[in-house]
């Protein structure tokens, strides 16, 4: 809590395993993987752009198979996130490639969401689950990962989210699963934005009736689109180490948070998938910091957006008004000269060099 409480509303849990967790779940399941040491498992997360790391992320996570490890996985990401301060967090899991694999909706769900409690129990952390459609489905496939998520409601899933590769899949073909998923009583919170413009994004609103967007960055190519996001009070989940490691930016320098900050978008800041991406919490918040954007700011967002009761929403709004912003902000920027990525955003800045290169690799 050095530098203040945390919401993070966008983080793929698959995503949050550190590799030696990975090796273990991957002996005790007896599945293979493309590395078999920590250091091969990392130099794989070297990744090229969007579709290698879509490529990896898919030949990685299938190791993951009982309820058991789902229920690890949520309870190891409230165990660091917490350290850094998080209060709040929508993890978000994608079901149909596990049960391709044989692995039943109840096991996922369930393993899921034991963990969700756990984490309450002996972290206080609270969680929430927005399982995701990824855009290579058949619309009906979508319909029946829509349908399981309402079957689940009374167990912590509050969301539908749509995911995977952005070009050429465009969200309207989905319409159907997440109007089923809103009659259901969930929220829509796709992916849109962030290695396609700004029509993916119109898509995510008008045919998915989307709540929040995950990323939405390209918003920043439309001027038009920012001020309906503005109006309309669409918070943007932005997460940018990894935008910068999938090559949706150049640089982190030039990354479109403190544009759309300024623009008046509410914008809540996430890891992703952090154990990918080089990343935690508190990295993301130094970068942010770096970027000229404050966390009382990115905390509101966070309350704003969150899918939670009214109840936690109040207990939330509660601990950011008592929290010492000015106190967080400074610790912030002092760690932002710290922190390789950030530091490097600042240097950039000093040299007016901003935009011109990949502040790390």
């Amino acid at each position: 809590m050095a530098t203040g409480p945390k919401i993070e509303l966008h983080v793929h849990l698959e995503g949050t395993v550190r590799p030696a967790t990975l090796l273990a779940m991957a002996r005790r399941n007896g599945e293979p993987l493309p590395a078999t040491t920590v250091e091969g498992l990392t130099e794989l997360y070297r990744f090229r752009d969007f579709d290698h790391f879509i490529e990896i992320w898919i030949l990685t996570t299938h190791v993951m198979r009982t309820a058991e490890d789902f229920r690890q996985v949520v309870v190891d990401y409230a165990a660091e996130a917490s350290a850094h301060g998080a209060v709040y967090i929508e993890g978000i899991f994608s079901p149909w490639f596990r049960v391709q694999r044989g692995i039943s909706w109840e096991e996922i769900f369930h393993g899921y969401a034991d963990g969700v409690a756990e984490a309450r129990e002996r972290y206080g952390l609270e969680m929430r689950l927005t399982p995701d459609v990824d855009r290579i489905l058949p619309p009906e496939a979508a319909c029946e990962v829509a349908r399981q998520a309402v079957r689940f409601r009374d167990r912590g899933i509050v969301g539908l989210g749509l995911g995977g590769p952005e070009v050429n899949h465009p969200p309207e073909p989905y319409a159907r699963a997440f109007a089923i998923a809103a009659d259901g009583g969930l929220a829509a919170v796709p992916h849109a934005g962030e290695t396609s413009g700004p029509d993916s994004i119109r898509g995510a609103l008008d045919a998915l009736g989307a709540r929040r967007i995950r990323h939405g960055i390209r918003a920043v190519d439309d001027p038009d689109l920012v001020v309906e996001l503005v109006e309309r009070g669409i918070v943007l989940d932005v997460c940018p180490v990894s935008n910068l490691r999938t090559s949706s930016v150049e640089s982190l320098a030039a990354h479109p948070l403190p544009a759309l900050v300024a623009a008046g978008v509410r914008c809540s800041l996430a890891t992703d998938d952090p154990a990918m991406f080089d990343t935690d919490l508190g990295r993301e918040h130094t970068v942010a910091a770096a970027l000229g954007v404050r966390a009382r700011d990115l905390y509101e967002a966070g309350v704003a957006g969150a899918l939670c009761d009214t109840p936690t929403r109040e207990r939330l709004a509660a601990i950011g008004a008592g929290a010492d912003w000015d106190g967080t902000q400074a610790a912030l920027d002092r760690a932002a000269g710290t922190d390789s990525p950030a530091a490097g955003v600042i240097a950039m800045a000093s040299a007016d060099g901003i935009g011109t290169g990949t502040v790390f690799q």
